[in-house]
């Protein structure tokens, strides 16, 4: 019988082989998700057998991994904002730059009660976390996508969020009354079709590329979240997250639309425009 040291070195060696980055943790961390230990436990129980099928197991994961596939589709999990979501290839993966966004809705002088729509949820990642960190604050998610809703639910109910995030199947906010709404936050597609190069062969293969991509150079959901934010009441802030070398032409877009008032471009840690928050004018 294997054990715990010989399937680490195998996998980390499979790993390193397909030039994956940390090699040695991600085996760690797969190895800990069959063993139900965590990445420190299996590094420091080396000696602990491991049963032929659980090692076969680990072996496919492996592979898995190194053909490419996402450690979190692997795992099924990734950590957001201090939590854990449940993630799958019905969901983009959370990113940590994502974060950002939350990080400028939490510091808005909204009021205590506000009413805050996550547009394009996902894993519901955003909306989630909003819930957590203010809980007298109302949250309205929507979805396109039947499974990223059905995964949102689920992590609802694995944090103890159930009934805090009200979830809707709709296009954007279709047929959602604006009015009444103090912010709305969207991590939108925004990758040009037509430059795959810009993301990683892994994220462009693996995926939803409806979560990714989006039409006209990559802005037809920002412009359509620009037009929506004139049914916005005056002083209601919108917060998005835009891609990489998009500034300029984001801030044109935004230039069309008299409704909005640009409030801050905020930059990621790498120095990128990240994030641009409006408030729709008076």
């Amino acid at each position: 019988m294997t054990n715990v040291r010989d399937l680490m070195a195998q996998g980390r060696h499979t790993l390193a082989g397909a030039a994956i980055a940390a090699p040695g943790r991600e085996a760690a961390r797969l190895l800990g998700t069959l063993l139900g230990l965590s990445e420190v436990q299996v590094r420091a129980r080396e000696e602990q057998p491991v049963e032929a099928q659980l090692a076969g197991r680990f072996a496919a994961l492996v592979a898995r991994r190194a053909a490419g596939e996402p450690a979190a589709y692997l795992l099924g999990r990734r950590e957001f904002f201090g939590r854990e979501f449940g993630v799958d290839e019905r969901v983009l993966i959370p990113r940590p730059e994502t974060e950002l966004l939350v990080e400028i809705a939490l510091a808005l002088p909204l009021p205590d009660a506000a009413a805050v729509l996550d547009i394009g949820t996902g894993s519901g990642c955003i909306a989630l976390t909003l819930a957590a960190e203010r809980p007298s604050w109302r949250l309205l998610a929507t979805d396109l996508s039947l499974g990223a809703l059905a995964c949102a639910h689920a992590n609802a109910r694995r944090l103890s969020l159930a009934g805090r995030v009200a979830f809707v199947a709709t296009d954007l906010a279709a047929a959602l009354a604006l009015d009444t709404i103090d912010l709305v936050v969207a991590n939108p597609p925004y990758i040009d079709p037509r430059e795959p190069a810009l993301v990683a062969l892994d994220v462009r293969t693996y995926e939803p590329h409806l979560a990714l991509f989006a039409a006209e150079g990559g802005l037809a959901i920002l412009a359509r979240l620009f037009g929506l934010a004139e049914g916005l009441h005056p002083e209601a802030v919108l917060a998005c997250e835009i891609g990489y070398g998009q500034l300029d032409a984001v801030l044109d877009l935004a230039g069309e639309c008299p409704w909005l008032e640009l409030v801050e471009v905020r930059s990621d840690l790498a120095g990128i425009a990240r994030d641009v928050v409006f408030r729709r004018a008076s």
